[in-house]
């Protein structure tokens, strides 16, 4: 997942906090005024709220010149209530993220929109990412979202093969995790112009997913042990994702969330959304 370079955390965060801090400062500086006057006014035109009155219409004059609310500071009320669910839902719940390259093919397509879990891993500090609240851990074969050390501004998915201290070893295309052969079943074979993919099902920790291989490209062979509180992540397009074998492993304060259900898939804005995917990612 790539391609994201508006920091909407950030702004999130400016928005309700701005929007909170004008309420706040009206409520205790200007808004004990504005109830002044109001009373005032009630006291000048005692039949201020005889509708249609001569006094009414005078007293709803005064108010309007006087007493009335600031239009930032009403739409501050307003917005902000909505806003800090929005945050709270985002930066500790559930986030919602589209799918906009094919490296996790095939268990996420191009327009897939998923939810990603905030919490699993932790709770984080939004913008910050500093983690306050330690619950689990990355596991291997977790589909997780995070920010890869290349791109610090940018929301990546692959997914975990290797976790802090263990060996991973990519040979002819077969992944090995601590010298053992992580299983992969061939399911099928596809032909497609130039490439011949290969699609099977691996067991990888507690998930089994399925990957695609291009028989046609060579094999990228590798061998790394991964760092204390590092991770290794691959995509499931093994021959068409830039992953750690491209920019690196990536450090625990870069991580955002587990991805876990497809809720739509929506290829573009001229296309009809489809729930024909959704599910639980595995």
């Amino acid at each position: 997942m790539s391609g994201m370079t508006i920091n909407f955390p950030l702004i999130l965060v400016i928005l309700v906090f701005g929007s909170g801090l004008i309420w706040m400062l009206d409520a205790i500086f200007l808004a004990p005024g504005r109830r002044r006057v109001i009373g005032e006014l009630q006291g000048q035109y005692p039949q201020w709220d005889r509708e249609g009155g001569a006094e009414a219409v005078k007293y709803q004059a005064g108010v309007a010149q006087s007493a009335s609310e600031p239009v930032v500071v009403e739409y501050a009320k307003s917005f902000f209530p909505v806003l800090l669910v929005v945050f709270v839902l985002r930066s500790f719940l559930v986030e919602p993220f589209q799918i906009p390259s094919s490296s996790m093919v095939p268990t996420l397509r191009v327009g897939d929109y998923i939810l990603v879990n905030k919490y699993t891993y932790g709770i984080r500090l939004p913008v910050l990412r500093t983690r306050v609240l330690a619950l689990s851990e990355p596991q291997r074969g977790d589909v997780m979202v995070f920010f890869p050390p290349h791109m610090n501004d940018t929301y990546f998915i692959k997914r975990v093969v290797g976790l802090p201290g263990d060996t991973v070893i990519y040979r002819n295309k077969q992944l090995f995790v601590n010298g053992q052969q992580v299983e992969r079943d061939t399911l099928a074979q596809l032909p497609d112009g130039r490439s011949r993919y290969s699609v099977g099902l691996e067991s990888l920790g507690e998930a089994n997913h399925l990957v695609q291989v291009d028989d046609m490209r060579p094999a990228r062979d590798f061998s790394v042990v991964v760092k204390p509180g590092h991770y290794f992540m691959m995509g499931d397009n093994r021959d068409n994702s830039s992953d750690s074998r491209i920019w690196g492993q990536v450090p625990e304060k870069d991580i955002v969330g587990k991805a876990f259900a497809v809720w739509m898939h929506w290829d573009s804005l001229l296309s009809i959304p489809s729930f024909s995917r959704v599910g639980l990612i595995e």
